[in-house]
């Protein structure tokens, strides 16, 4: 059974940090790139991060650039986000992304369920 299980949400001051896990099973982790994505209230979901399967390759959307980091442990079928000097503006679901990076699974999509992360004084 296909999962992907995030954590580490929560409340938390402007200015604080965060650091989101998303744990993979059911399927061949290293071989898929993985991105976290996030949902604001009444906006559509954006990409926020994302990593290759081999790690050399990571993309950052600008709203988060020099503040969010990705990465992933291919033996712990994890990945990461660790998220500094967070801003009201952050809030939103943040959900984590799995898309096969080889020709014979790259038709394949998982989502996780979403955490919440809420950045208020």
């Amino acid at each position: 059974q296909v999962q992907l299980v995030e954590s580490g949400g929560g409340l938390v001051q402007p200015g604080g940090s965060l650091r989101l896990s998303c744990a993979a099973s059911g399927f061949t982790f290293m071989t898929y790139h993985v991105s976290w994505y996030r949902q604001a209230p009444g906006k559509e979901r954006e990409l926020v991060a994302g990593i290759r399967s081999g790690g050399t390759t990571i993309n950052y959307a600008d709203s988060v650039k020099g503040r969010f980091t990705i990465s992933r442990d291919n033996a712990k079928n994890t990945v990461y986000l660790q998220m500094n000097s967070l801003k009201p503006e952050d809030t939103a679901v943040y959900y984590c992304n799995a898309k096969g990076a080889l020709f014979t699974n790259r038709d394949q999509v998982y989502w996780g369920q979403g955490t919440q992360v809420t950045v208020s004084s």
